[in-house]
């Protein structure tokens, strides 16, 4: 017969299943924040998961399990510690959105963007030092001064409504290229041009769930999970003193709900992960069907053979970064690039032409993937 502290724990896992549950039911019709919604993330929320695991675990106790809303997606946070941390989560959100975000206009980065201030912050200057380090290697794939075309297209935080002339490509093509800007010894941010826009949105995300992270490993805490809309920062073991299961999403095409079909399931810890593709943000023009990334040399939507990119790196911030990058590249070349990078990680799900069935191709390093 259970005992009485295993049939609490069987209750608050069924409780936390059923928050979960309404979270995803509603959050779609609430505006929670200011960065947009990025439904091309499609990792399942290895929390959840993992708390099944509950109630067969001797260290249960120490356990807690933060849910919520935030920037129109959910968060779920699951970490080992005596201390309720919610309050220093939220501080951090508030953080991002003031620094970051370009759905606020009096953020810090909405400001730098129309020229009403110059100077950084340590939020700033390190997401875009990350961002210098992968749009190079990336030969410029990835580079979140495509915001102007971004919003050309209609997929960023200013909507057109209409498709864009090649002349208005044309138009903004030249305010594009981060590698031509940089911040100074004391602080100022230098942009290409007056007309040159920020968007980090890309990897926002993954920078809360790195920021996250740390701020529970100054609290002590070792042992933790933090999912922001897919983004994942992991540390330690989850509650059965196991690596965490982490589970990736078969790439569904849907652009209204987002569909959770497992694909694979990997075992992973101290470190990030991050999904992208195509398949659930997208629109359809007379052109035909577009994507979300938006390729910074030509200003048009990448074109690619990967439906769908997962990455592992040391932290969430890079993994977000390059699976943006690998959208906007051939499988082949993604690879290629992968490869060369140490701690960089990747699994790549492509369609087969012949049948239609998904194909995966793994860097050499990623962890070995299962069906459980």
């Amino acid at each position: 017969m259970p005992s009485a502290s295993q049939r609490s724990s069987k209750k608050l896992i069924e409780k936390i299943h059923l928050n979960f549950r309404f979270l995803l039911v509603n959050l779609a019709k609430k505006s929670q924040n200011l960065l947009r919604p990025m439904r091309n993330k499609t990792f399942y929320i290895a929390c959840i998961i993992t708390l099944s695991t509950l109630i067969s675990c001797g260290r249960r106790e120490n356990y807690r399990t933060l849910q919520g809303g935030v920037w129109n997606t959910t968060y779920n946070i699951c970490y080992d510690s005596k201390t309720d941390l919610r309050d220093s989560v939220i501080a951090i959100f508030r953080e991002i959105e003031n620094s970051l975000s370009p759905f606020n206009d009096s953020s810090l980065i909405s400001r730098i963007n129309r020229g009403d201030d110059f100077k950084t912050d340590s939020l700033l200057r390190r997401i875009f030092n990350a961002s210098l380090i992968v749009n190079r290697q990336s030969k410029g794939a990835f580079d979140p001064t495509v915001a102007p075309l971004v919003n050309l297209w209609g997929f960023g935080y200013r909507n057109s409504g209409a498709e864009p002339t090649k002349a208005a490509i044309d138009s903004v093509l030249p305010f594009v290229g981060i590698n031509d800007c940089r911040i100074d010894s004391s602080g100022t941010i230098l942009k290409k041009s007056t007309g040159t826009e920020f968007n980090f949105s890309a990897i926002t995300k993954g920078y809360g769930c790195d920021l996250i992270g740390e701020m529970l490993l100054r609290n002590g805490c070792h042992d933790y999970l933090v999912e922001i809309g897919g983004e994942i920062a992991l540390n330690g073991h989850n509650p059965r003193g196991e690596k965490w299961h982490i589970m990736i999403d078969s790439p569904i095409d849907n652009d209204t709900a987002v569909i959770h079909q497992k694909m694979a399931v990997i075992e992973v810890t101290d470190g990030g992960l991050a999904t992208s593709g195509n398949y659930r943000n997208f629109k359809t023009t007379s052109s035909g069907r577009i994507w979300h990334t938006i390729n910074p040399t030509d200003g048009h939507p990448a074109h690619t053979d990967i439906l769908s990119v997962t990455i592992i790196a040391p932290n969430t911030m890079l993994a977000d970064a390059y699976a943006t990058a690998c959208m906007a590249m051939t499988e082949e070349n993604a690879l290629s690039m992968i490869e060369s990078i140490e701690n960089i990680e990747a699994l790549f799900i492509t369609l087969n032409p012949v049948d239609s069935s998904f194909c995966i191709r793994q860097s050499s390093g990623f962890p070995k993937i299962s069906d459980r």
